[in-house]
């Protein structure tokens, strides 16, 4: 059984992608787990703010099965790759980590490097797994959110109840 760690972003009816996504995992996946949910502003374009929140969950699936259901439930709810890396997304699903797999090839690259660089992945990614080591740095993910320095990354806590879940989003940040 491997651990995965799946961040989930929109800024496009925000709450009905999140509840269908969380559905879908769900139905892919056991022990699925959410976060708190966050709100911040966008990277990189002007637009709505998004909803982030980061995912655990178990698979016995390889590697490439659980790349192929991640983009499966993409398009199921909607997304369409036009090439635009940056834009609005009405759902964005990113495997972060593959238990402590590390792997840098074209198209796949784990742990992704948004763990390090953004607030919205790694605060939501610190409060499912504090004690958990990055596959790369060896530091525990509380340790890198404590060491965390960007004042111009805002993430405000949304209170949120995940569809068919009694887990109710944790307004309580650092």
């Amino acid at each position: 059984m491997t651990r995965l760690f799946i961040s989930i972003g929109s800024n496009v009816d925000r709450e009905e992608m999140f509840h269908k996504a969380y559905d879908a995992l769900q139905r892919s996946f056991s022990a699925v787990t959410p976060s708190s949910v966050y709100e911040s502003a966008p990277v990189g374009f002007s637009g709505d703010d998004f909803f982030n929140a980061v995912i655990s969950c178990n698979t016995d699936a390889p590697l490439e099965e659980v790349l192929a259901i991640l983009d499966a439930i993409e398009a199921s709810l909607g997304r369409e790759r036009n090439g635009e890396r940056y834009g609005p997304r009405n759902i964005d699903l990113d495997l972060l980590t593959f238990g402590d797999a590390v792997v840098d090839r074209p198209g796949v690259h784990l742990p992704r490097a948004e763990i390090l660089k953004y607030a919205f992945v790694l605060r939501p990614l610190s409060e499912l797994a504090p004690d958990e080591l990055h596959p790369v740095t060896r530091r525990t993910y509380r340790e890198i959110w404590s060491a965390f320095n960007d004042a111009t990354q805002i993430l405000s806590p949304v209170e949120f109840s995940w569809a068919n879940s009694d887990v109710r989003s944790n307004v309580n940040v650092r």
